[in-house]
């Protein structure tokens, strides 16, 4: 059967990994997109074994890449997460782990010139709206790949890339709070809808009778508080104005705890369907906000309130997620100005991603 290949690059961006491909060198329509990108991944198959998707919901995201018509970025990002099972793709929400790898990937695909031992790369989160300003490590005119930096949930060490995001608050729904209040409760458990990075909806693990330090195998299996947890997420992504979540990963679901593990404060975070091995790095920067903003869910689980720029280490299942948060705060009133971390990312493959004809011709066929 004739198929057509589509250029791209497999790269593990922090704790996730995926395609990364030219925007245009794909369909313009979101439909057609969302084919092509469904038969790419594999999904309708518990492993995309028909795919290159890894069977999990951090191996199922996609990156398309393109320059950018915005005076400040050089590149623009769009994701696109796949879902395992379904055959969705929600072109909603964006990837903070992917995008660890687009200044490397933009570098590797031409996009973005670079010079000396580190260059930095200005990213716009299409999805978001976003900007984020990656420093990537470099050596002899290409990307450096090989270092000493260590995240948990990904084995050995890479060469660092530093990430600072500006543009975090209110990208999906406008505003930090989209439902006006700090607090909101629902079906009878307190949560905070915030949008910082990546919109959510958060509370404490205590509130479901959970203790927050559950490995995510064992969230995984507990399904009652699934279904509880599912229903509050929808009401609350109808009262942030985002409408019917049912078929779409964000808001995504987070919860707090006290720290048991010599950090700030322990997380565990939902993808929404399924708990996340480690924790996102959108994710890691709204649950830091949250705990750092008077009036949350997340007010009075950090021993003392850090001076800015703040320095949280997140406990998730893996580890932990070290986050800093640029911030003022003063009686009730709370600014968020910036958030960076340190990830790696590295180059796994490259060449042609091949989808059946009869998903996509290419263009240069009838398509």
């Amino acid at each position: 059967m004739t198929q057509t290949g589509i250029p791209f690059l497999f790269m593990r961006g922090g704790t996730s990994r995926g395609p990364f491909l030219k925007r245009d060198q794909l369909p313009e329509d979101l439909d057609r997109l969302a084919s092509v990108l469904v038969a790419m991944v594999g999904s309708g198959h518990p492993i995309n074994i028909d795919g290159i998707g890894g069977g999990t919901a951090v191996t199922t995201k996609v990156a398309m890449l393109s320059p950018s018509e915005d005076e400040w970025a050089d590149v623009d990002y769009f994701f696109a997460q796949v879902s395992v099972e379904d055959c969705l793709v929600d072109f909603k929400p964006t990837c903070g782990n992917i995008l660890v790898g687009v200044g490397p990937a933009a570098i590797e695909m031409g996009l973005v010139p670079a010079y000396g031992d580190a260059a930095e790369v200005r990213i716009r989160a299409v999805n978001t709206g976003a900007r984020v300003l990656a420093k990537v490590c470099m050596k002899d005119g290409s990307v450096l790949y090989d270092g000493d930096a260590e995240i948990d949930g990904v084995p050995g060490t890479a060469a660092p890339v530093e990430l600072q995001f500006m543009d975090t608050v209110g990208g999906a729904t406008g505003a930090m709070f989209p439902t006006g209040s700090r607090t909101d409760r629902v079906d009878g458990i307190d949560v905070t809808c915030m949008d910082v990075a990546m919109p959510m909806v958060i509370a404490r693990a205590e509130a479901f009778g959970l203790s927050g330090h559950e490995s995510a195998a064992d969230l995984d299996e507990n399904r009652e508080f699934f279904e509880r947890m599912e229903a509050i997420r929808l009401e609350a992504a109808r009262r942030m104005g985002m409408g019917d979540a049912s078929k779409s990963v964000a808001p995504k679901f987070g919860l707090l705890a006290s720290a048991v593990a010599g950090g700030s404060a322990a997380t565990r975070y939902f993808m929404p369907w399924s708990t996340h091995p480690s924790l996102a790095v959108t994710g890691s920067q709204c649950m830091a906000a949250c705990l750092l903003c008077p009036g949350t869910v997340g007010e009075g689980l950090l021993k003392a309130l850090p001076s800015a720029p703040a320095r949280l280490a997140l406990e998730h299942p893996m580890g932990q997620l070290k986050v800093v948060i640029d911030y003022s705060r003063e009686g009730d009133q709370f600014e968020l100005n910036w958030a960076g971390l340190v990830r790696t990312a590295r180059k796994l493959a490259a060449g042609n991603v091949f989808v059946p004809t009869e998903v996509w011709r290419g263009f240069d066929r009838d398509s």
